[in-house]
């Protein structure tokens, strides 16, 4: 019997979030999902809607594919076929998210651009469903995983937004302007997120 299994559900749940959200940061600590996070994190305003829809994409994949994994392909022998399956699961969310933020924002939507189907080939979103593989979690702790997951990534593209909106009204040096000083912003929180490793393992 796994530690996990003689925690309540309640417990569980919030120490797998906040282990996924903080000590196993997605972006800061395993760097995945930087091409999105680069693109997008120039406001705060767009890492606020991109930052939300992983989190729902996250979130309801996470469950799905952990469904779909156990119950269908496992069963069958399928289990070689998770990584083309996973990718359809969040094909299909990310889609159902681009309708939904297309009529209730057009702004945002617009905003987001390219980046909102992108989703799709997100390795963040992809890359949860299959460390989630590696754990020995329940349907709930899935979800909580993939939830935490997701946040972990909005709370850190919505502080890298946040810190390059103040900078780009600064002077910079010519060779630290876009993209550079925005990796060495990312260096620098990750260090700062190194600090949590080790308070929870789950």
């Amino acid at each position: 019997m796994t530690p996990l299994a003689d925690m309540s559900l309640l417990a569980s749940f919030a120490l797998i979030f906040v282990s996924a959200a903080f000590t196993d940061n997605i972006l800061l600590a395993r760097f995945l999902g930087m091409c999105s996070c680069l693109g997008v994190s120039k406001k705060v305003d767009t890492s606020l809607g991109l930052g939300a829809a992983v989190i729902f994409v996250t979130a309801c994949t996470s469950a799905l594919n952990y469904l779909v994994y156990q119950y269908l392909l496992l069963p069958l022998g399928l289990d070689y076929l998770r990584l083309i399956t996973f990718i359809v699961v969040i094909a299909a969310f990310t889609q159902l998210v681009e309708m939904i933020i297309e009529r209730v924002s057009e702004k945002l939507y617009n905003s987001l651009g390219i980046f909102l189907p992108l989703i799709t080939v997100n390795c963040a979103i992809l890359g949860i469903s299959l460390f989630m593989l590696n754990k020995p979690y329940s349907f709930l702790q899935a979800f909580a995983f993939g939830l935490g997951g997701g946040f972990g990534w909005f709370l850190a593209i919505t502080l890298i937004g946040a810190i390059r909106e103040r900078i780009n009204e600064a002077a910079l040096p010519r060779g630290l302007e876009g993209p550079g000083i925005t990796l060495i912003i990312i260096g620098i929180m990750a260090l700062g997120f190194i600090g949590f490793s080790g308070m929870i393992k789950i």
